[in-house]
């Protein structure tokens, strides 16, 4: 993705942009070319806006993949405007991406109000010339020269007006809509890190290590001290089986009648010792481990097929260090060989720093949001500060030279201490 705007959504209110081009040459990733940044994280305090622009790019992928199947005839459109000023509601939300797609560039947007599709248009750029696949209003849908103007026209019939024209055209195979239509449904990927995930796919990796050498490099690259891992089918009895669940509740299959102890498949990794690696169980692993095992298929699954990975919240169950290294991953074009894109938001002021004396994210990687007085959100580029590669941009961020910090004023502490000095009081 080299470009996505929005305007009226949720808290952003005018239109913001998440620009991708690289822009410090100095900056970019050794013996690449990558036409966008592999990285972007957008940093800010709470109930700045971060994840309601992760959420704007979600809702562009779901109208563009699920608009024919959710929209119910004169039904309207679902979307959630601007709230704080009572124009917005009546004005159109708008949303655009620029992509590059097999080595061509692609610019696919639309805007909608309460009722219907307002405006959507598809342009594309073969040898760099704008040549124009659609364009749509209110009252039509005009195919480029290029297209095949009766099907479209066919297609345009039966389109309902909250519909969007490329679900339709790209389900009946038009071949100039699938490619942005297919990176929106499979190219586009959305993870919320926050809670407990599952290690079931991870597993299933474990149980065939040759076959995905490439968790066993990251658990490697981790430095978690782990050197090899595997499966293996054991017996236990009831009461093995419940202390390696921790008290939680047995699986169904483990709670039907049945005599005896039960095979189960043991995940263990071999750790560095003294005495050369020792197998421990997966219930022994650290906290960190096992969240990087939750979330490992799913990093390694963009890297290895490419698209854009977006986390919302990267920091709310990954180590620091642990981030850093999935960070990392996409930075380096030999564990990134076809220029996936990592995009997420934090509140992790560290990854703004180094690790091994290497920036975690370069100058024109990182991104702020604050809200201003109206509490609307606005978002910006580190790079509009002009910052030299060797300042300390972490110590400058928590400061304040960047904007995108929480202001928390003497009021909050003197409501503390009045609240403290009550509750000793009532005690």
């Amino acid at each position: 993705m080299l470009n996505f705007r929005v305007a009226n959504h949720r808290s952003i209110r005018e239109e913001q942009e998440l620009q991708l081009h690289p822009v410090f040459d100095a900056d970019r990733p050794a013996d690449t070319a990558w036409e966008a940044v592999p990285v972007a994280g957008i940093f800010g305090a709470n109930a700045a806006g971060k994840s309601n622009l992760i959420d704007a790019l979600a809702y562009m992928a779901r109208m563009v993949v699920n608009s024919h199947r959710d929209a119910e005839p004169d039904g309207g459109i679902q979307r959630q405007p601007f709230r704080l000023d009572d124009t917005a509601g009546g004005e159109p939300s708008w949303y655009v991406v620029d992509l590059l797609l097999e080595g061509v560039r692609h610019t696919y947007g639309f805007s909608i109000d309460d009722e219907r599709v307002v405006d959507e248009w598809l342009h594309s750029y073969p040898r760099g010339k704008k040549r124009k696949v659609f364009q749509r209003t209110a009252e039509d849908v005009d195919p480029g020269d290029s297209q095949p103007r009766r099907e479209l026209k066919l297609l345009e019939s039966i389109t309902e007006p909250n519909v969007l024209f490329m679900s339709m055209a790209a389900r009946s195979k038009q071949a100039d809509f699938r490619p942005v239509y297919d990176w929106f449904a499979r190219g586009l990927q959305f993870r919320r890190l926050r809670g407990t995930g599952s290690v079931s796919e991870a597993l299933r990796m474990m149980e065939a290590p040759e076959r995905y050498p490439d968790l066993m490099r990251l658990l490697r690259a981790a430095d978690l001290g782990i050197e090899e891992c595997g499966t293996e089918r054991v017996l236990l009895d009831e009461d093995e089986l419940r202390r390696r669940y921790g008290g939680r509740p047995l699986p169904r299959r483990f709670t039907e009648p049945e005599e005896g102890p039960r095979e189960v498949v043991r995940p263990w990794m071999g750790h560095r010792g003294r005495a050369g690696v020792v197998q421990l169980d997966l219930h022994e692993q650290s906290a960190g481990t096992r969240a990087l095992l939750e979330q490992a298929p799913r990093f390694l699954s963009v890297l290895r097929s490419g698209g854009t990975f977006v986390v919302d919240e990267i920091d709310s169950s990954l180590h620091p260090l642990l981030t850093a290294r999935l960070i990392g991953l996409f930075q380096d074009p030999s564990t990134n060989p076809h220029g996936a894109q990592l995009i997420f938001t934090t509140h992790d002021a560290s990854l703004l720093g180094r690790t091994g004396g290497e920036d975690i994210l370069k100058r024109d990687q990182v991104w702020f949001v604050e809200k201003n007085q109206y509490g609307e959100t606005e978002l910006f580029a580190l790079s509009e500060f002009k910052p030299r590669q060797e300042e300390n941009r972490e110590r400058r961020y928590l400061g304040g030279s960047y904007g995108g910090v929480p202001f928390i004023d003497d009021g909050f502490a003197q409501a503390l201490a009045t609240r403290g000095g009550r509750d000793g009081q009532d005690a």
